[in-house]
């Protein structure tokens, strides 16, 4: 399911590649003041959603974004970790008259889970 947030840009990152495939990821961070408290929510953009981030600190923007939710394990003694990303795949300034970002791609089915393998 896709979400909206709206904020000014407090930083653009310059896109960093990792790995050997070249996988792709810039962080953009926007600012919303709520009162007494700033609230700073990162966006990453990864892949080719990288070559779109022509917004600079300052502009009032709203991203498109989706969660995602991994687990990391250093060693079986160890403990488990959890992390979430609100990854982004479009923008736009507010207050264009431009059309909503387009749809995203539709996400690829969850694998099929035996009765066995369920946690709980």
């Amino acid at each position: 399911m896709d979400a909206y947030v709206t904020g000014v840009v407090h930083l653009v990152e310059p896109t960093k590649t990792y790995g050997q495939k070249g996988f792709r990821k810039r962080l953009v961070v926007l600012e919303q003041d709520e009162g007494e408290y700033t609230n700073l929510v990162p966006v990453e953009f990864i892949r080719d959603n990288c070559d779109n981030c022509t917004m600079e600190a300052g502009d009032e923007i709203t991203v498109r974004y989706r969660l995602r939710g991994r687990s990391w394990q250093k060693d079986s003694d160890s403990e488990v970790r959890y992390f979430l990303n609100a990854e982004a795949d479009a923008w736009r300034p507010v207050g264009e008259d431009a059309p909503a970002p387009a749809p995203a791609p539709a996400p690829a089915p969850a694998p099929k889970v035996s009765s066995d393998q369920i946690p709980f």
